[in-house]
């Protein structure tokens, strides 16, 4: 698939994902962060997406189950709707606005938006170590015509 078909990507999926990917492993930008090595999940309802970055790449992107989330170090859990509000301010502003950053609305959700399975901190914590380059990813969905599944 590629980002320039011009066609609408529909959020949550694996398709909208790989378009991330490719986007992020074709930006400089991206690379000048640094190295993140990680495994992650992103889960919006009850569907979840796990991705997987190794040195300067997003090297994997594929749905999963709440099964595999106890080999994921993290992974962001926020409702439908929460997701649609970030996706919508990320189009809006080019890029997620002070507001609608992930460690802004990490800090600000009761039990924060991101979790680990198993309860190890030291896996955990790679979010906070890694959130630039990860605000970098799902800040690069502005430039996708997204649409949302009919229904949510």
């Amino acid at each position: 698939m590629s980002v320039n078909s011009g066609s609408a990507l529909v959020f949550p999926s694996v398709e909208w994902f790989q378009a991330l990917q490719e986007m992020v492993n074709a930006d400089p930008d991206f690379r000048r962060l640094g190295s993140i090595d990680l495994s992650m999940g992103v889960k919006v309802g009850p569907r979840v997406f796990i991705i997987t970055f190794e040195a300067f790449e997003c090297s994997d992107v594929r749905e999963g189950t709440e099964y595999d989330l106890i080999d994921l170090d993290f992974f962001l859990e926020m409702s439908e709707a929460d997701w649609q509000d970030l996706m919508r301010n990320t189009k809006e502003n080019g890029g997620a606005d002070l507001s609608h950053t992930l460690n802004t609305l990490d800090l600000m959700a009761q039990d924060g938006i991101s979790k680990n399975a198993t309860g190890d901190q030291l896996r955990a914590d790679l979010f906070f170590r890694v959130n630039q380059s990860l605000q970098h990813f799902f800040d690069s969905s502005a430039k996708l015509d997204t649409v949302f599944e009919p229904g949510t």
